[in-house]
């Protein structure tokens, strides 16, 4: 249970919170204020964004479970999420902002109904599997949100729930992406230079890497390999070098086409952003998650050693940050501090992922397809009760947490890659991607998805993560479909930028 001095910090931290929504609302004049920030964030605040869009819960309390569990292996990991934010940024975001800017977009939706000449067929598709497989990924963040509230106040799980619901969709609600940008950069300031205060000091309480490394090899020797051997012989040795294969492309390419991080391209203020942003967002990630996959590996030994007890919950090894936290912190003024970063942590994606549910169904779904001739003032008040609807929805799913919260993380991601990464490489980069199919496409990779996944957890486990087997199958169906289609008009190819390049050619 946390002291008064930790209560007051963190009820100070959730007033700032819903006072820089209250700024942000003023801000507010039209729908692409309230979805894109008026498309005004300048470098910091764009590349911070698009960090802390893709280091959520999962950073702190995922990452660390996972090294906690599987050790070494998993350390590719590390390299492959930063490196999603910078294969976005440059692969995704160059085009789509440049032509997002001429075209007047708001969502990746409007991308597509431009760039396949599909106003509502492939703009309807993509929209509901936007919302469903955001809803996915937000039952994690809010379960992630919800093991902190409990670890500092000694809640219940439900209680824990609606809190977070409640501050989180407030500041969203009525600033819109201003107030996520806003409170997201003060969130990733505080998550970075935390974790690269405490983890270091924690690594050296447990006796430093190699003592580290000793004790995981007396557990099992593989725990210090690069990779486990095939076959898998334990669940927590699921980390072989065709499975890690797989890991790469789910990572990398499903975390950069995932619409609550492509999304952001479009409120970037300058085209020049994107020559720096991929590298410096690539190292600022890069450094924070081998720290916190580090704090896995030493509270694995701290527990071996029985310097801390993990609690008995069926996701225990999730709790191993904020309890490394716990035993590292020297007095009650750092355990206070280090409660807001590992909050920071789980709440800077939450609210963006929050905001893409009410944009997807407000702007693409109700006004681009059910009603075009819908007010401005209409659009926004449907965003906003659909930012509502979405938090009610996923608290409700929440309420049973998974076994490990990066299981649930993943599968979020493998549906996002096998939906959307062919569409949108393909619109991108082949001229002769056709509408039919891009449909095609991705109604093939959501399905196969579902097929593959539930094989994999119910049927029997596969060698490599799922969504390669329902990439490659929209891939195909892409490349067939659009051999045997009308083509896509040469002008709109022009007005999108289609094309083997990422610059405007002169």
């Amino acid at each position: 249970m946390a002291d008064p001095m930790t209560f007051v910090i963190i009820i100070f931290y959730f007033l700032v919170l819903i006072g820089i929504g209250a700024w942000a609302s003023r801000k507010i004049m039209n729908t692409e204020d309230y979805i894109l920030a008026g498309r005004s964030l300048g470098f910091w605040v764009f590349t911070i964004l698009m960090v802390a869009s893709i280091c959520s819960g999962m950073t702190l309390l995922g990452v660390s479970g996972l090294g906690y569990a599987s050790g070494w292996p998993t350390i590719w990991e590390q390299i492959f999420v930063p490196a999603a934010a910078a294969f976005c940024i440059t692969i995704f975001g160059m085009k789509l902002h440049t032509v997002g800017r001429e075209n007047g977009y708001l969502t990746l939706e409007d991308y597509f109904a431009h760039r396949f000449e599909s106003v509502k067929h492939l703009r309807g598709l993509s929209a509901i599997a936007g919302i469903t497989v955001s809803l996915i990924y937000l039952v994690g963040q809010y379960t992630a949100i919800s093991i902190v509230l409990i670890w500092l106040f000694g809640i219940e799980h439900w209680q824990a729930l609606i809190i977070a619901g409640i501050i989180i969709t407030t500041y969203t609600v009525i600033g819109g992406l201003y107030a996520v940008s806003w409170t997201t950069l003060i969130q990733g300031l505080i998550l970075i230079f935390g974790v690269v205060a405490i983890a270091p000091f924690l690594i050296m309480r447990a006796g430093g890497l190699t003592h580290i490394n000793e004790v995981l090899s007396t557990i099992d020797p593989n725990l210090v390999a690069p990779w486990y051997p095939t076959p898998v012989y334990a669940g927590y040795a699921f980390a072989t070098p065709e499975f890690l294969f797989s890991f790469a492309i789910l990572l990398m390419v499903g975390l950069a086409c995932a619409p609550h991080v492509i999304n952001n391209v479009l409120a970037a203020k300058e085209t020049k952003y994107f020559k720096w942003s991929p590298l410096i967002a690539f190292l600022i990630y890069l450094v924070v998650m081998f720290l916190v996959k580090f704090v896995g590996f030493a509270v694995r030994v701290l527990v071996e050693e029985g310097q801390i007890i993990l609690p008995e919950a069926i996701n225990a090894q999730d709790f191993s940050f904020i309890l490394g936290v716990e035993f590292a912190a020297p007095n009650m003024l750092i355990w206070a501090f280090f409660a807001v970063i590992v909050l920071a942590a789980v709440m800077s994606t939450t609210d963006r992922l929050m905001l893409t549910i009410g944009t997807i169904f407000s702007w693409d779904i109700y006004k681009n397809i059910l009603h075009p001739e819908a007010s401005t003032k209409k659009v926004l008040t449907i965003s906003k009760a659909s930012v509502f609807l979405a938090a009610v929805i996923s608290l409700i799913l929440a309420i049973n947490p998974p076994e490990m919260l990066a299981w649930l993380i993943w599968m979020g991601i493998g549906v996002m890659l096998s939906t959307f990464a062919i569409p949108i490489l393909g619109g991108l980069y082949w001229r002769g991607a056709t509408t039919k199919g891009a449909l095609a496409a991705m109604v093939c990779g959501l399905i196969g998805s579902g097929v593959f996944g539930y094989y994999h957890q119910y049927v029997a486990k596969l060698p490599v993560h799922f969504s390669l087997y329902s990439v490659t199958l929209a891939l195909i169906a892409l490349i067939i479909v659009s051999l045997f289609t009308t083509k896509n008009s040469e002008k709109v190819l022009d007005e999108t930028m289609t094309g083997w390049y990422i610059f405007r050619k002169k």
